[in-house]
């Protein structure tokens, strides 16, 4: 895999070197803010693997012995009865554990026991914790179903409450997205529901659904789930997705007239051309994940039919059809997706109250999806949210 150095200094870079690598770990770091991470515990990885810089197979094991010591950690306090203890715990090795696997492909047995571990560590913490309420559930989806989590409105004695379905992004999960701030958006009085669709997470892992174009589906199939509880306000109900969410989201907002408002977090416009650059510069371009991932989560076994069954994601004709109250969100100097992209995506919504939201550097948030200060991206975007639900 081509190694790609950062283009710019204007963000922290662990591994200089590195642009994947380090947009990894400066991902993990931005999670200490929600409980996610320490930076001891990141610096003590970092620092080995700044010897192996760009070594995935390093990256894995290092990542990987972390989520175990972390674990015991919380199985340790756990015992104990500490049990507030073992939930910080849990959570950071579901972490470390998910960002271990990141860049392992294909998933082999050693992969899918970590991200299986990964996810039981986060289940954990979410049946120990005192806050947020957390709820593991399950969205009917074709023969069988999608995983997810329902995470419950605080500060509010709305017996509905608006709610939020949040996707994933393409090699983020639903743990991870946890991890972006919900914890912030609840306070709002907003429940969100945070999906592993297809392509992502546990659903591609161990549920065999691919990611899809029609990424609607997945999105009434989420709403139509909401629709049946008693505490989901049914005329409030909104939809964002973060990276190549920012497919996602427009395009179920799109399609699905229910949904009250939609994010961007991050744009997306036509997505054949993001990954026709990227293969014909042979890798040598700004990536969060090695080249073969795209084949991977698309269910097939070259990037020419990878690139033949991306033909079908691209927004134009589709989001001109959106209603509902949008925002997008970018970096000025994202180095994933150019900021053309973002204005053709912004230009071309057929909602008539929308708003483009552009981070700069001298206030941060300007890299992809707000990596270089995640909380700045995040608050806009859920205050954005309280107005709109």
């Amino acid at each position: 895999m081509a190694t790609v150095t950062p283009k710019t200094a204007n963000w922290f870079t662990y591994f200089p070197e590195d642009y994947r690598w380090s947009s990894a770990l400066g991902g993990m770091l931005g999670a200490a803010a929600y409980g996610g991470a320490e930076m001891g515990e990141i610096d003590r990885v970092g620092r080995v693997l700044k010897k192996h810089v760009g070594d995935d197979a390093a990256w894995f094991e290092q990542w990987r012995a972390e989520a175990d010591r972390v674990r015991r950690l919380g199985e340790e306090a756990e015992r104990l009865g500490r049990k507030l203890t073992a939930a910080d715990a849990y959570l950071r090795a579901s972490n470390y554990g998910q960002m271990a696997e990141r860049f392992r492909t294909p998933k082999d047995n050693a992969a899918l026991e970590t991200y299986r571990q990964a996810v039981e560590s986060f289940q954990r913490f979410a049946r120990l914790t005192d806050r947020p309420r957390i709820e593991t559930v399950e969205i009917p989806y074709e023969r069988g179903s999608l995983p997810a989590y329902f995470v419950h409105a605080q500060n509010t004695d709305a017996k509905r409450a608006p709610c939020v379905v949040f996707f994933d992004g393409l090699d983020i999960t639903k743990e991870l997205q946890y991890l972006r701030g919900v914890p912030d958006l609840v306070r709002r009085g907003i429940s969100c529901l945070i999906v592993d669709g297809p392509g992502t997470g546990e659903a591609i892992r161990f549920r065999g659904y691919p990611v899809r174009y029609d990424y609607e589906v997945a999105g009434t199939a989420a709403l139509e789930y909401l629709l049946t509880r008693a505490d989901v306000a049914p005329d409030r109900i909104g939809v964002m997705a973060i990276s190549l969410g920012g497919y996602y989201a427009p395009r179920c907002a799109s399609m699905e007239p229910r949904f009250k408002a939609c994010v961007a977090w991050g744009a997306i416009w036509d997505y054949h051309a993001t990954w026709k650059r990227r293969i014909d510069s042979g890798f040598r371009a700004s990536m969060s994940v090695p080249g073969h991932h795209i084949s991977w989560i698309l269910g097939v076994d070259s990037l020419e039919d990878a690139l033949k069954r991306l033909e079908k994601f691209r927004l134009d004709g589709v989001v001109q059809r959106m209603r509902c109250a949008f925002l997008l969100t970018h970096g000025a100097e994202d180095e994933q997706i150019p900021m053309a992209d973002a204005q053709a995506l912004f230009d071309a919504v057929g909602s008539t109250d929308k708003t483009f939201r552009v981070f700069t550097a001298e206030e941060g948030g300007s890299q992809h999806c707000q990596r270089d200060n995640p909380t700045i991206g995040n608050t806009a975007i859920f205050d954005w949210l309280a107005e709109k639900l």
